[in-house]
């Protein structure tokens, strides 16, 4: 709920989550030790999905003690407080980010990734590394997912398809950076979730310590399978809304990368995930949205 970005959209999103049986809001910071601590000892977790986090590449270059806080102290505590109040099982966001510029595509959740470029992906790569030794030390079963670009309604304006979208509505320019010459791997929220879902099922049914492993941890990436080009991408959201982009293009940002691509195979055979949105049904889902919400 901080003002990362507009708290007002968070605010509106949350009212569409409190609609649903069940849902509880607690508004506790991870950085705050004690009171996520507390929070544990109240309720008791069976399982932990932790999505709380400073996202964002660039903002890391000009930010970098928010994602200290946010990402390694504020994740720290949430070890701590799975390690005092045992808990079956954590599942942890990771990111996309830590392959920095590999080469090798797909990107492979066996492929060494000890080379972030952006404060960012550094962040998340320690992440894997302490739920590596807490699983270790304390035999605590986590599930690290590196997520790949994720998008959809209600997500983040400071990413691409968001500003883009609104820039095109507004017939405000849009920037291409690397002349639009580079792949993302976009994976709609609603694949992720599935994606997630399909996880928290695959502990009910087996044992807790992932088959052939010394540690109870695993770490998957979850993404479409299907890089699409930036310039590719803006075409597609042309044709959704319906205007033409006014588009500029530009070098290579610091912190970018070329190519994101997920191979997803390993969740596939644990869990039987499968992404099934396309972009252009995914892309016309959100500006369906964000004509609803912002209009």
């Amino acid at each position: 709920m901080n003002d990362y970005y507009d708290p007002n959209l968070k605010k509106a999103r949350l009212e569409q989550l409190k609609k649903l049986p069940g849902f509880k809001f607690q508004p506790v910071d991870i950085c705050n030790k004690s009171d996520l601590d507390n929070l544990f000892a109240q309720e008791q977790f069976d399982i932990v999905v932790n999505l709380a986090a400073q996202a964002g590449v660039r903002h890391s270059i000009e930010k970098p003690y928010k994602y200290i806080d946010s990402n390694l102290i504020g994740f720290i505590n949430v070890l701590e407080a799975c390690r005092h109040f045992p808990v079956k099982h954590l599942i942890f966001a990771s990111s996309s980010s830590v392959y920095g510029n590999n080469r090798k595509i797909p990107f492979s959740v066996d492929d060494k990734t000890d080379s972030p470029v952006s404060l960012y992906a550094a962040t998340k790569k320690a992440n894997e590394l302490m739920a590596h030794s807490y699983s270790h030390l304390y035999n605590i079963p986590m599930t690290g997912l590196r997520f790949f670009t994720v998008y959809g309604p209600w997500g983040r304006p400071d990413m691409a398809y968001y500003s883009f979208t609104k820039n095109i509505i507004d017939h405000q320019p849009i920037k291409l950076f690397n002349h639009g010459k580079m792949l993302r791997d976009f994976t709609y929220v609603d694949d992720v979730v599935e994606g997630i879902s399909r996880l928290l099922d695959y502990l009910a049914e087996h044992e807790y310590r992932w088959e052939n492993q010394e540690v109870a941890i695993r770490i998957f990436n979850i993404g479409n399978n299907k890089p699409v080009e930036l310039l590719e991408f803006v075409q597609t959201l042309e044709n959704i809304i319906g205007e033409k982009a006014n588009i500029q293009l530009f070098p290579m940002q610091d912190g970018d990368v070329l190519e994101t691509y997920a191979d997803i195979e390993p969740l596939r055979l644990t869990t039987g995930f499968t992404p099934t949105t396309s972009i252009k049904e995914g892309l016309t889902r959100f500006v369906n949205w964000y004509r609803s919400y912002h209009d």
